[in-house]
């Protein structure tokens, strides 16, 4: 069975002063429909460059990233665009909303972009599936920080892309806010059947994952399946 994501002999490498330094050395991956991936690793290690990588926003200096097969490596921006708003939902650290945009809006956009059936039923659905069924038509300066990363969940499931990767997703917030977000991130998650792979620091965060993949200096140094 090929498949969902693989990455094959992924290399990455920027220009640092008069050398060349790697950020990821010779990465082989593989991950499967509907799987729960945590990538662990101190920082400087290449995670969240691997999650860039696995989204189409960056490019290998070797090696390939394929998604159902497709070689996104290789793909141009137009088609990059095309397949993220179909298959790759993303969840940042910082949220990333459209500061002119209620929180409706927000999660109405990819709906439309992907030529949703009925994007407005959706958007209600999702805004009430993350406890914000009050809340859309407040702009993101006027949520708080678990709110506004309420809203960017309900963004990126909108579209129920094959493939969701969340970089930090609790990062800047506190241990409550952030075990909150986790139970809606986890139920929508499964609600859905998306395949997660989710970068942290945090081994609370991973504990809830089926699949650790542990980075060090670029490199996978483990790759562990919960028992």
């Amino acid at each position: 069975m090929t498949p969902l994501l693989e990455l094959r002999g992924i290399t990455k490498e920027l220009p640092s002063g008069t050398r060349m330094l790697r950020i990821l050395d010779d990465v082989d991956l593989s991950i499967g429909a509907g799987e729960f991936v945590a990538i662990l690793g101190p920082s400087g290690s290449g995670k969240s460059t691997l999650l860039g990588l696995m989204a189409g926003l960056d490019r290998p200096t070797r090696g390939e990233v394929l998604l159902e097969g497709a070689p996104i490596h290789a793909m141009s921006e137009d088609a990059l665009a095309l397949l993220r708003r179909r298959k790759v939902g993303f969840v940042f650290q910082s949220y990333q909303l459209l500061s002119n945009m209620t929180a409706r809006e927000n999660v109405l956009l990819p709906l439309e972009l992907a030529d949703h059936a009925d994007p407005g039923a959706r958007a209600t659905d999702l805004l009430a599936a993350v406890g914000l069924a009050e809340r859309g038509h407040h702009y993101p300066a006027q949520l708080s920080g678990g709110e506004q990363q309420r809203v960017a969940l309900a963004r990126a499931f909108g579209p129920r892309p094959p493939l969701l990767l969340a970089d930090e997703p609790t990062g800047n917030l506190d241990s409550a806010t952030g075990s909150s977000i986790l139970d809606v991130l986890v139920h929508l998650r499964s609600e859905s059947g998306t395949t997660l792979v989710l970068v942290t620091h945090d081994p609370a965060v991973a504990a809830l994952a089926g699949r650790r993949i542990h980075l060090r200096d670029g490199r996978i140094e483990r790759d562990e399946t919960a028992s």
